[in-house]
């Protein structure tokens, strides 16, 4: 699904220049469930950003399902996270104009799909939301937002889902509520999942933890999946 060879990333600030990635190589398989982890400031994020998409490396290359996002012009790019990707980031960037069914709906009715937002409340009602279903955005917590954000990324079912720190404004039930969800979907679709978390015990639900240090891969362990 993954595949990413001598990925470089870098910021310029004033005179310098900040390495935030740094010759990265990874394959990550179709299906595989994959944590991030490492202390903040590693890279983790920039790495989710580029598998979006939403930004493009100053060196090396990544593949995604086969198709290098490299060649790709800003068109192509939207069109694989519209039909392939699931982005969970800890911006919610909902529309505030559109009710929470309607935020959820929005990608699905992008794509033409059938039955948009029977989908849509279906999705809502697994992240406990079915009633607040006509609520906008400015008339739910952080929280309820952030699980909308949720059912928007994953009610088209992608292939590819990316969730940075998914429970990080999320109460502990509801978090582990979401963290089972994602699973499931991994589960039950054969998606890839990559979520960045600083939390162990996420990570070791993981079949590969990857360690990022000053932006180079420096820990790649796959392991038993705990139960």
């Amino acid at each position: 699904m993954i595949e990413m060879n001598n990925l470089g990333m870098y910021y310029s600030l004033e005179q310098t220049q900040l390495q935030v990635l740094d010759g990265i190589e990874l394959s990550i398989a179709e299906s595989e469930s994959v944590a991030i982890v490492g202390p903040s400031g590693s890279g983790k994020t920039t790495l989710l950003i580029l598998l979006a998409g939403l930004e493009q490396a100053q060196s090396g290359e990544i593949r995604l399902d086969g198709v290098s996002l490299n060649s790709l012009d800003a068109d192509a790019l939207a069109d694989i996270r519209r039909d392939k990707l699931g982005i969970i980031f800890q911006s919610f960037h909902l529309v505030q104009s559109l009710t929470a069914i309607g935020n959820v709906a929005l990608p699905l009715e992008i794509a033409g799909r059938e039955n948009a937002f029977q989908r849509a409340r279906e999705m809502l009602d697994r992240v406990g939301l079915a009633q607040r279903e006509n609520h906008y955005p400015a008339q739910l917590s952080g929280g309820e937002q952030q699980r909308v954000a949720i059912a928007r990324a994953l009610v088209h079912r992608p292939k590819l889902v990316l969730a940075d720190e998914p429970t990080g404004n999320l109460d502990i039930a509801t978090g582990a509520k979401i963290i089972d969800l994602l699973f499931a979907l991994n589960a039950d679709t054969g998606s890839t999942l990559v979520l960045v978390t600083h939390d162990d015990n996420i990570a070791q639900r993981c079949q590969r933890v990857l360690r990022l240090q000053n932006g180079k891969l420096v820990e790649d362990l796959d392991h038993a999946v705990s139960a």
